[in-house]
């Protein structure tokens, strides 16, 4: 044999090596499940989307607990600015009362002058009188201190005088009037 023999014949055991040794490899791949490229991307874009669905869903569910925050923190403050300033006209309304017996008791002008400017300072806030004498007795808005027999039949059930007046602020009632009605 000659060099040039042996020089192939080593080639070809070294390919024939080569190839015994990828066979195994070979087939150890086809024993492995076969997945597709596209798998792997696909679960992972289903699993993206699924987290995009829950990050949206806790984003909507905040965003609307703070609207809700916001509106009723806004409701609060309206409530406060108008109503705010209850207990003091309820406070004032004694005074008020006094100052209509005054000016019932007397004709002083500058007594008169002192009570209309309170009058419309308190008007300007809110404060405004009930007009009840005359009207049919609402249980909502008056207080029946008293019953008197009707004088006529129309007057029955009517509000014939008034012990106290009435008072709203900002059209809710802030003291109700204390009436004498016709029966």
């Amino acid at each position: 044999m000659s060099n040039k023999e042996k020089h192939t014949e080593k080639e070809k055991e070294t390919k024939e090596e080569k190839i015994e040794q990828q066979e195994p490899l070979q087939q150890s791949e086809a024993d492995a499940p076969q997945e597709s490229p596209e798998t792997p991307e696909a679960d992972k874009v289903q699993e993206m989307g699924t987290k995009l669905a829950d990050l949206n869903d806790k984003y909507l569910r905040l965003y609307s607990e703070y609207e809700n925050y916001r509106k009723r923190t806004n409701q609060e403050k309206a409530d406060l600015l108008i109503n705010g300033s209850r207990d003091m006209m309820k406070a004032i309304l004694p005074v008020i009362d006094d100052f209509e017996r005054a000016l019932a008791a007397t004709s002083d002008e500058g007594v008169t002058l002192i009570y209309n400017k309170m009058l419309k300072i308190l008007e300007q806030k809110g404060l405004k009188a009930m007009e009840v004498k005359g009207e049919k007795f609402d249980e909502n808005l008056h207080e029946a201190i008293t019953r008197i027999p009707a004088a006529e039949e129309s007057q029955k059930g009517l509000v014939v005088d008034v012990v106290e007046k009435g008072y709203y602020l900002n059209d809710k009632v802030l003291r109700y009037a204390k009436v004498v009605v016709a029966f």
